[in-house]
């Protein structure tokens, strides 16, 4: 406890809690990304549904999973702020003459856009999965959750912007990850991490499509998709 204790208050520690709950939200986006793809299936809302189903049998599993990415987050954000605050607090006053260096709009923005993608996590959660500050959400049905939900300007605006916020996270901190690791050392060209350039666009892009197609009104309308087990309990009442 003592040695696990003396490695998170290091700075080496930090670095190395926030490389492996990045790895484990890299891997995470991609699943997720590949699920809400489905929503382009030619029987799409039969597809989405069948995903939900298949993660509420999985209930055990599905819930291990959430509360492993939930502590994963706030292990991600508390090390991230801790070493915002050593850096600071190392060098309470900035340099009189600073050599200018190589850099990129993802690492100048990492900060915030970590900020940005934590409320996003509350507001998607309140949105789609809890149902909460959706306009008209049927448990079980999430091609029409997916579908009426992001119809609004508004709303789909904040995912893409989100969306772009993420896509610069993962360009930074993908690349960031490995340094941190030793799988990869430091690089004096940032524009050159093609993986992880690849990695960010195609993330990104992947879950922007969605929203965009919502707005404009290419997902087709479709029968609410009713859960089997309601349907099977409200049968077999009618029967007596």
């Amino acid at each position: 406890m003592y040695a696990l204790s003396r490695f998170w208050q290091s700075t080496v520690g930090k670095k190395i809690v926030m490389a492996v709950t990045g790895i484990i939200g890299i891997l995470f986006v991609i699943g997720h990304m590949a699920g809400n793809l489905q929503m382009f299936y030619p029987d799409a809302p039969a597809a989405m549904k069948h995903y939900a189903e298949l993660l509420r049998t999985s209930m055990p599993l599905l819930w291990a999973i959430r509360i492993g990415l939930l502590t994963a987050v706030v292990l991600h954000a508390v090390a991230a702020y801790q070493l915002t605050m050593l850096s600071k607090a190392a060098r309470p006053e900035a340099y009189a003459v600073r050599r200018p260096q190589v850099t990129t709009l993802a690492a100048r923005t990492i900060r915030w856009g970590g900020v940005l993608l934590l409320a996003f996590i509350v507001f998607h959660l309140l949105h789609l999965t809890i149902g909460a500050v959706h306009p008209q959400f049927t448990h079980l049905d999430p091609y029409n959750n997916v579908r009426l939900g992001l119809a609004n300007p508004l709303v789909a605006g904040f995912y893409v912007l989100a969306m772009l916020a993420l896509g610069l996270h993962l360009y930074h901190g993908s690349w960031a990850v490995v340094r941190t690791l030793g799988v990869a050392q430091p690089s004096t060209q940032p524009l050159k991490r093609k993986l992880a350039l690849v990695l960010a666009i195609v993330v990104a892009g992947g879950f922007i499509v969605v929203p965009v197609a919502a707005v404009l009104g290419l997902f087709p309308d479709a029968p609410a998709q009713v859960d089997d087990a309601t349907v099977t309990s409200t049968a077999a009442a009618e029967t007596h």
